[in-house]
């Protein structure tokens, strides 16, 4: 037989149920800190696909994380100070793209705050930023690039589109150490492979462009390698519709100069790339330790063909090159 239950003894029994603390009804933010030694327009489709790829991991903006950015404009010698405002403003990870340089300014500022490299292009274990790519040792690790193994890659396809290719302008920005390195150490070999003769060409800001364009017709080239850089991505539209007016078949190392006009471009999978940044932001907030989170290369890489830009200079691509790309813009 059930005994009644009266309402002051109903009242007590909800009275004594648990009140959950404060802290747990409150939900914690966690603050990322960006660095990028580009500019807010340069870094929008990597902000941005990094912002997206944390979503996807249940990390909303104003809701559970709070990202402070801050961006060098192209200057790496801002990155030590911007780092360091990072630092004082206590974020509890720093996500650091735009190569070796701000990943170690960020080191220099700090310690114990993790680092995420979001895609360097430089061996960080040759930059002394880890101790090895299985296990970093310290505050930080990441996604690496390492862009050097595709520079011989990124020369036979324009040689496959173009089998007449022989002489090929690089395009660099001086102030890119791993350009200089890939311009000096990376292509020489594969070009005499493929019977190539480099051209090089530095840039050395947005005014050097036109200039540097003009001379280079005089030494009539065959194709142009542009490299990655912010300096390079944030002038896309304009070193692109530059190779189109020299009728130059291209290649470049970033995709934004394929969608500006360029013809081809090929790299890691950035999409895919975002989402590993993601990955070892989430690891991190949940406890793990940068110093046991290896490093990783991409493993996906994507090729995208321009044929709006094919068909104005006049180049048919071989459908055997068309029918390995991931992308053609049409």
């Amino acid at each position: 037989m059930h005994k009644k239950i009266t309402r002051r003894a109903f009242c007590s029994m909800l009275l004594a149920l648990p009140i959950p603390a404060r802290a747990q009804q409150t939900k914690k933010i966690s603050r990322i800190g960006y660095l990028a030694l580009g500019n807010p327009a340069s870094e929008s489709a990597r902000a941005e696909g990094i912002r997206l790829a944390l979503r996807e991991r249940g990390y909303i903006e104003g809701q559970n994380i709070a990202t402070e950015y801050r961006y060098a404009e192209g200057n790496s010698d801002r990155s030590p100070e911007l780092a360091a405002e990072l630092v004082r403003l206590k974020v509890d990870i720093i996500v650091v793209v735009g190569g070796a340089g701000p990943v170690r300014a960020a080191k220099n500022a700090t310690k114990t705050i993790p680092i995420v490299m979001a895609g360097s292009g430089s061996d960080p274990v040759e930059a002394g930023l880890v101790e090895s790519l299985a296990r970093p040792g310290g505050n930080v690790t990441g996604i690496t690039n390492l862009d050097r193994q595709l520079g011989g890659k990124r020369l036979e396809l324009p040689k496959e589109a173009v089998p007449k290719l022989a002489r090929v302008a690089v395009l660099y920005d001086a102030a890119s150490p791993n350009g200089v390195r890939e311009v000096k150490e990376v292509l020489p070999a594969p070009a005499r492979a493929l019977k190539l003769t480099l051209q090089p060409w530095e840039v050395r800001g947005a005014d050097d462009f036109e200039r540097v364009f003009a001379a280079m017709g005089k030494q009539r080239p065959d194709g142009l390698y542009g490299l990655g850089s912010p300096l390079m991505r944030s002038n896309a539209k304009r070193i692109a519709d530059l190779a189109l007016k020299s009728r130059l078949p291209s290649i470049y190392v970033i995709k934004e100069l394929v969608n500006a006009g360029g013809l081809m471009s090929y790299g890691a999978d950035l999409a895919e790339s975002y989402r590993r940044v993601a990955y070892y932001v989430d690891r991190i907030l949940k406890g793990a330790k940068p110093a046991d989170l290896p490093v990783e290369q991409p493993m996906k890489f994507e090729l995208v063909v321009n044929l709006k830009t094919a068909k104005q200079i006049g180049v048919n691509i071989d459908p055997n090159l068309l029918a390995r790309a991931n992308k053609l813009i049409k």
